[in-house]
């Protein structure tokens, strides 16, 4: 292949400005094909978006020949149905987080690129913006010394009607809201620190809003020894939320958000501001990686062992891994 001409299984929110228009804007990309189960939907998206094609249908759209690749962004219960569809097909994947419902699946689905000889990325995309890879690098260059610690708070208040969306349902999602929001937080710090070696946690639901756990915490300790703590709340009030992610070195503390921009750096007592432009689409630097590695020309910006850690992670956290 000289380019990766991609088809979208599951053509939602996610795709509108995140990522969907971004593989026409990244080089030796282009995006052919759309597919959503309500058919008027995908064709409006086609349409919208100049899409040439749209399907109902996902296995019309995997077997459609002017396709190369596939991205999924269904809910995780069909991802590994789908990627292993694709597989059948000869064709590459590139999926949404979490990888899938649980690290069973997750585990299946890397297993499965092995045995088909099929590449697959998974849509941690916060390791390839400029901010965290910033921040990777102050880590990596001892510019924080050594590190003490790494915590993570992130508090959310119930929105209406979020009991009656897919995110909150585990046959769906996996688990709550933490399941939705958790991988790529725990993919960063893999990505910072390493592999973990041990992962220990507690899950339960406080707020009896809907039939997910709205309250994880976890304490894990990543490659050399970095201790981990990481509070998951979303039963709060308003006035009380929080997104913060604090990283202490022996000569330093880096202070920011993960899912809200913004940095600080503490060094000697003085702290300043690290600016960052802003990301139209903020899976285009993934998605960039993604299609070279799928030409040979670059490694695989976040693999299916990484994502199968994170996936490991989370089900030790919520006690559905011993």
């Amino acid at each position: 292949m000289d380019k990766i001409v991609w088809g979208i299984i599951g053509c939602g929110n996610v795709t509108e400005v995140k990522s969907g228009p971004a593989f026409n804007k990244v080089a030796n990309s282009s995006l052919a094909a759309v597919m959503r189960r309500d058919k008027t939907l995908a064709q409006d998206y086609a349409q919208r978006h100049h899409v040439k094609k749209w399907y109902s249908n996902a296995n019309a759209l995997i077997n459609d020949r002017d396709v190369n690749a596939i991205y999924i962004a269904t809910p995780p219960n069909s991802h590994e149905q789908y990627t292993i569809a694709a597989f059948k097909a000869g064709k590459p994947v590139y999926v949404e987080k979490p990888m899938a419902l649980n690290s069973s699946e997750a585990r299946r689905m890397l297993e499965a690129s092995e045995k088909y000889s099929c590449k697959l990325s998974v849509a941690h995309y916060r390791r390839a913006q400029p901010r965290f890879l910033e921040i990777r690098n102050l880590i990596r260059n001892n510019t924080l010394g050594e590190i003490l610690s790494a915590e993570i708070r992130l508090s959310q208040a119930p929105t209406p009607g979020v009991a009656d969306t897919w995110r909150v349902n585990p046959s769906i999602s996996g688990g709550g809201l933490f399941h939705d929001l958790a991988p790529h937080q725990l993919d960063l710090m893999l990505y910072f620190f390493g592999e973990p070696k041990s992962v220990k946690g507690s899950s339960s639901n406080r707020g009896k809003n809907y039939q997910a756990d709205d309250y994880v915490t976890a304490d894990i300790i990543f490659g050399d020894n970095v201790p981990f703590k990481g509070t998951w709340d979303y039963t709060i009030t308003p006035d009380k939320e929080l997104d913060l992610c604090e990283i202490k070195g022996t000569k330093g503390t880096l202070r920011f958000p993960i899912f809200t921009d913004g940095c600080q750096l503490t060094l000697e007592g003085l702290t300043k501001d690290l600016h960052f432009p802003p990301i139209p689409h903020v899976q285009q630097p993934m998605i960039e990686q993604v299609v070279n590695y799928f030409l040979n020309k670059g490694p695989n910006p976040c693999s299916a062992s990484e994502a199968l850690i994170v996936m490991e992670m989370m089900d030790r956290v919520c006690g559905k891994l011993k």
